[in-house]
């Protein structure tokens, strides 16, 4: 019987909505030592998916050079307004705003080796498992390689 998602995916998934500021999205991630956190609507739908690399995108040198393009612009000759300023110096970017979508996702009977694909194709490190569009499980590549470990012959599919 080969080992699908059910068995070894993570359950207990961590997620955050669609408004959740940025910075609360970082210190989940943290806190949880976890690398991406999928973002859900009030009833579970799987919305988007915030990563570490999601993330860290904003403060990219190409974006401060942009950012510092427009200040000097604003700020020739004038003086900035504070509220203006205070705007600027503030992160109220939301999970919304920088979310990856849509989501390469699997349900629950996907096999390891249909996972396995998917992550390779799409370049990424995990999958959500929804159930009627909702998150009840994450299986990372981590999940698969302790899988692995564990049960080669009931993963690798023989020829």
């Amino acid at each position: 019987m080969p080992v699908t998602a059910s068995d070894v995916m993570t359950r207990n998934v961590e997620s955050v909505g669609p408004d959740e500021p940025v910075a609360r999205v970082a210190k989940l991630l943290a806190a949880h030592s976890i690398s991406a956190v999928p973002v859900c609507a009030t009833d579970g739908t799987l919305l988007g998916m915030v990563s570490e690399g999601d993330l860290m995108r904003p403060f990219g040198k190409e974006h401060a050079i942009k950012r510092a393009w427009w200040l000097n612009i604003l700020a020739e000759g004038t003086d900035l307004a504070p509220a203006f300023l205070d705007y600027i110096r503030l992160d109220n970017r939301k999970a919304r705003d920088l979310m990856s979508k849509p989501v390469i996702s699997a349900d629950e009977a996907a096999t390891l080796p249909e996972i396995a694909d998917l992550l390779a194709a799409h370049r990424i490190k995990r999958v959500p498992i929804l159930r009627d569009g909702k998150v009840v499980g994450i299986v990372s590549r981590g999940d698969i390689v302790q899988a692995l470990a564990k049960e080669p012959d009931q993963i690798v599919e023989q020829p």
